[in-house]
């Protein structure tokens, strides 16, 4: 049934996509502005879509746009699904295998995350190198689809050719990069200052609620994939720092255009 509604969705989207696009982005914490330089052909309402989840977080807007970055075709989606929120993990990961179907070879994801390391700072901006699943729930467990292997391999979870365009476009541009590993957990609650400092001894760098699940499903579907977090806290050092969902969203608003700035001109270079 699950598959049968992936391919459903993915049909009546087909139907009226405007182009065909390769490139999908997850305009995650920090990327909202990038939204506002696509040259949008197509938007539509979550709630509008067949068997689509429907976002309940502050600051996701919830639309899957179609348009133009530049000369490439775009897919977009403003605002994610979120463990915590309620949703199974085959409803977060929905999105993703409807893009598998409608022919999306990237996938850039961005999310807001807290730093473990002590060599960060509020406001940097972190390359997923690879990521550590401490969600309660595996997105693959249960039957297996026919989109990709049973048992995946995570070797090179994050494409190394679209890191290594990332450095190269941030040492063009002057861009402060950080690399590391991201830990996914279930949320809500921001860590404690025992857990930050046992993540960071799992070899975590930074920490966030979102993006391991939706890049699993892309990798079983053999989507590539760019991940990159905000650092919008600190944590697991001497002093622990309280933190709040509007304080995070300040920090990442404010690293907004160094993101955009980065991001547009990766998906520009890229090859589909």
């Amino acid at each position: 049934m699950y598959y049968e509604q992936i391919k459903e969705t993915a049909a009546w989207l087909q139907e009226r996509m405007p182009s065909q696009p390769q490139t999908a982005i997850i305009l995650g914490t920090g990327l909202g502005r990038l939204a506002e330089e696509i040259s949008v052909t197509l938007a539509i309402d979550y709630k509008d879509i067949p068997n689509f989840p429907v976002s309940t977080v502050e600051g996701h807007s919830g639309r899957l746009i179609f348009g133009k970055l530049g000369d490439k075709n775009i897919l977009a989606m403003q605002g994610r699904f979120h463990f915590y929120e309620g949703y199974s993990m085959q409803q977060v990961t929905f999105p993703v295998r409807v893009m598998y179907e409608l022919g999306i070879k990237t996938l850039f994801v961005s999310n807001a995350a807290g730093g473990t390391d002590p060599q960060f700072s509020i406001g940097d901006l972190m390359i997923i190198t690879d990521h550590i699943n401490f969600f309660p729930e595996h997105p693959l467990h249960g039957k297996n689809l026919p989109v990709g292997p049973r048992f995946p391999d995570m070797h090179e979870t994050y494409d190394h050719e679209l890191i290594a365009l990332a450095d190269g476009i941030a040492a063009e541009k002057g861009i402060k990069l950080q690399h590391g590993v991201y830990i996914g957990t279930q949320g809500p609650t921001f860590e404690t200052p025992a857990e930050y400092r046992m993540f960071r001894s799992f070899g975590a760098d930074a920490v966030g609620m979102s993006t391991v699940p939706e890049v699993i499903v892309a990798r079983h579907c053999g989507i590539r994939v760019f991940g990159v977090s905000v650092i919008t806290d600190l944590g697991g050092f001497d002093a622990p720092v309280e933190v709040s969902h509007e304080e995070v969203q300040e920090a990442a608003n404010a690293a907004q255009p160094v993101m955009t700035k980065l991001m547009r001109a990766m998906i520009m270079r890229s090859d589909d």
